[in-house]
This record gives structure tokens, C-alpha cells and sequence, in this order.
């Protein structure tokens, strides 16, 4: 894509943001992340993308200030403080790295900044969290800073799975944003879209089961490193999963047999796959920390979305100017 801008990812995990991103038309000038793991998978994927080492790698500890002036600040910072599967602390829970990414966008000062969470961020509780990050933003010269609810299935991703973008723009280029509509999508089911990945080994049930996973999947939990291994999660979802033909109590290594009865489990590759990865995406480490790298992730195709609608506000901007 001509005219790539440029853009740092924050808590880059296993790279879901950071491909929609590039997907989008930017190229990453650094990759901050603190799991060993998913440094390894960024750097199994894109061996061109700067994905930094030692200290750096630390977003309490990264130093910005080299990247001044890239186009966009990106990332994810970690969702436990506003989760409902946590306590929801907010500012009192010491993962809340919010305050660290505002200092990166101070140091920094992009056109636009875009960072992702959960759906409890939007909870009454956080009102006055969410009030003191717009103020802050607005004080840097982001006089748009907004936030928006999507599922990821309104961009084709075969589940749910509801996420916040918190997108907020300079107000040189403010007027041109606009949110990315979705909605419009009908994605495959389960069964479409996993239907040759179960079949791979010759399973004679993998039509039948294809047909009765007619649904769309329920949201992926990827669990921690404290809490949750390579399982489909909690009860509720299990029973979810179940209605869809689906064993969700572990993950399996490789596809059912030709030969196999039962219940089959999903591999890495099929939850990837279902959180709208490519299949070349690979991801390092054994099955739960790759499992855990997949759940965690934020599908590349909703992040492909705002993005490549951050870029035209941004490029529009030029445009006139040179006009």
C-alpha cells in the first residue's frame, strides 16, 4: 500500500491489533510487549517489525520519546481492571496501565491514538474513569476521544465477542474520522468455518458436525497466566460450545481421526481461525501458552476496520493541506 504511515503497538500480545493495523496501511516502528511467548510469535511472523527486548519491552518501562511523532499509538492494555471475570478495580488495580499508555501519547504525540478493552469498561462504575481519560486527551490536543461498542461478528469474525475501541484523534484530522459502520456481515458458522480444518485427517463425522455447529461461536476466553489453561471457559460457555458439537473442557493437539465418535475439541489453529487470524499466522510456545495467546487476542479484522478509517482521516488531512 502506498504512503504507509507509522505506528507504535502497546501491549501487543500475540499480534491481533498490530496485523489489522498493518492490514490497514501503517507500518510499526515498535512492538511493546512483556510475555516472552507472544514476543516470539511477533517475531516468528514479522521478523521486519521492531519488537523490543529487555526493559523496553515493559510498558511501565518504555521510553517513547525516540518515536515522537509517528502517526498512531495503538495497543491493548489489559482488561482484568474493568473485566467482569475480575473485581473490576479500575485506577485501585495495579494492571491498569492506562495511565502508562496516556504517557506514551504524551510522549509521543500522534495523530491518533487507538487502544481496545473489554465491554465492562462502559460499566456506570467507570463513568468518572472514562471522563478523567477524555479530559486527559483533550488537554494533549485530542479534542475527539471516543469510545464505541463492537462485536466482532459485524466484521465477519465467527463470534461474538464484544469489544470497546477507545479511538481518540488530533484535532488537525478529528473532522475526518468517522466510526466504522460493520453490521452489514453475515459470517460463516462455526461449521463453515472450521468444516476443513475437522475434516484434515478424513473424520467421517466431519459433515454431520459441520452441519449442527450452525451457529456462530460464543466469545473466547484465553484465561491468564494465574487463572484458566487451554479450555474454552467457564461452565457457561462450555455448555455453549457443547450445543455447537463442540468438547470444550481442552484443546486438542491435532484433528479427530477418520475414525473418531464423539464430541470433537478445537486446535489452536481453529481458534485462531474463528478470531479471524490468516492460517499462516503461527504462534509460539506449547498448546496453553499459544492457546492463551489466541484467547487473549483482538480480531485483526475489526482492528483492520478503525484503522483503515484512522488512516483516511489522517490522509485526508494531507491531502488538503497540500491542496
Amino acid at each position: 500500500m502506498r504512503g504507509r504511515l507509522t505506528s507504535i503497538e502497546l501491549c501487543a500480545g500475540a499480534g491481533g491489533q498490530a496485523l489489522g493495523i498493518e492490514q490497514a496501511g501503517f507500518s510499526h516502528q515498535a512492538c511493546v510487549e512483556v510475555d516472552d511467548w507472544c514476543r516470539k510469535t511477533l517475531n516468528l511472523n514479522r521478523s521486519e517489525w521492531n519488537v523490543l527486548e529487555g526493559p523496553q519491552s515493559d510498558l511501565t518501562r518504555f521510553d517513547a520519546r525516540p518515536f515522537a511523532g509517528v502517526d498512531l499509538v495503538a495497543g491493548g492494555v489489559p482488561c482484568p481492571p474493568f473485566s467482569k471475570a475480575g473485581k473490576q478495580l479500575g485506577a485501585a488495580d495495579e494492571r491498569d496501565l492506562f495511565p502508562d499508555a496516556l504517557r506514551v501519547v504524551d510522549e509521543v504525540r500522534p495523530k491518533a491514538v487507538m487502544l481496545e478493552n473489554v465491554r465492562g469498561f462502559l460499566d456506570a462504575v467507570f463513568h468518572d474513569y472514562r471522563q478523567k481519560l477524555k479530559s486527559q486527551l483533550k488537554a494533549m490536543g485530542y479534542t475527539f476521544a471516543e469510545w464505541h461498542l463492537y462485536n466482532a461478528s459485524d466484521f465477519g469474525v465467527s463470534q461474538l465477542r464484544p469489544r470497546v475501541v477507545i479511538v481518540a484523534v488530533h484535532d488537525n484530522y478529528s473532522e475526518n474520522f468517522e466510526w466504522p459502520k460493520g453490521g452489514n456481515m453475515h459470517p460463516p458458522t462455526v461449521g463453515e468455518r472450521l468444516h476443513d480444518l475437522m475434516a484434515a485427517k478424513g473424520w467421517h463425522g466431519a459433515d454431520e458436525w459441520a452441519d449442527q455447529a450452525d451457529e456462530i461461536a460464543p466469545t473466547i476466553v484465553g484465561g491468564s497466566k494465574k487463572h484458566g489453561g487451554p479450555d474454552l471457559g467457564p461452565t457457561r460457555a462450555k455448555r455453549a460450545w457443547e450445543a455447537l458439537g463442540v468438547n470444550g473442557k481442552t484443546i486438542a493437539d491435532e484433528a479427530p481421526d477418520a475414525d473418531f465418535v464423539g464430541m470433537p475439541r478445537l486446535t489452536v489453529r481453529m481458534v485462531a481461525r474463528l478470531q479471524g487470524f490468516p492460517d499462516e499466522w503461527q504462534f509460539a510456545g506449547r498448546k496453553t501458552a499459544a492457546y492463551r495467546q489466541v484467547g487473549n487476542a483482538f480480531p485483526p479484522p475489526v482492528a483492520q476496520a478503525v484503522a483503515r478509517n484512522l488512516r483516511k482521516a489522517i490522509t485526508a488531512r494531507r491531502l488538503y493541506a497540500v491542496a
